[in-house]
């Protein structure tokens, strides 16, 4: 395993599995988003407060390889990265691992962008201070 900046230990819950008993494939970007927050917040760069200042952290792409399910009950940890991807887009690498044998059960990478209060794409300067160099 890769080393990672930030991971986030969640369980699945009951209603998050579909009629198969596994994880609908949605649930994960619901995942992946939990964790971006949660270490946004853990390195001092809060979401929501971005957003309260006109600049909005969207998603432009993801990509989801997905490996293998997880089912009601299930722990398992998010792992993130973070990088830039170009001028204007950064990308989070994130996978889940099944706990407690660290089962791959997803590979993701999302790409976004910052938009500034006229709508524009503009990485803020706390966002960039942060991002490693291309």
């Amino acid at each position: 395993m890769e080393q990672y900046a930030f991971t986030l230990e969640l369980a699945v819950r009951d209603y998050e599995c579909d009629m198969q008993g596994i994880v609908n494939n949605s649930v994960y970007q619901n995942y992946l988003e939990h964790a971006r927050h949660e270490y946004l917040k853990s390195i001092g760069l809060n979401f929501t407060a971005f957003a309260s200042k006109g600049i909005n952290l969207v998603v432009v792409r993801a990509e989801l390889d997905y490996k293998w399910p997880l089912k009601s009950g299930d722990r398992f940890f998010v792992a993130v990265n973070f990088t830039r991807e170009s001028p204007l887009r950064f990308a989070f690498l994130q996978d889940i691992f099944r706990l407690p044998d660290k089962k791959l059960i997803l590979k993701g990478k999302i790409i976004g962008t910052a938009l500034n209060q006229k709508g524009r794409p503009e990485i803020p300067k706390e966002l960039e201070n942060i991002m490693p160099e291309e």
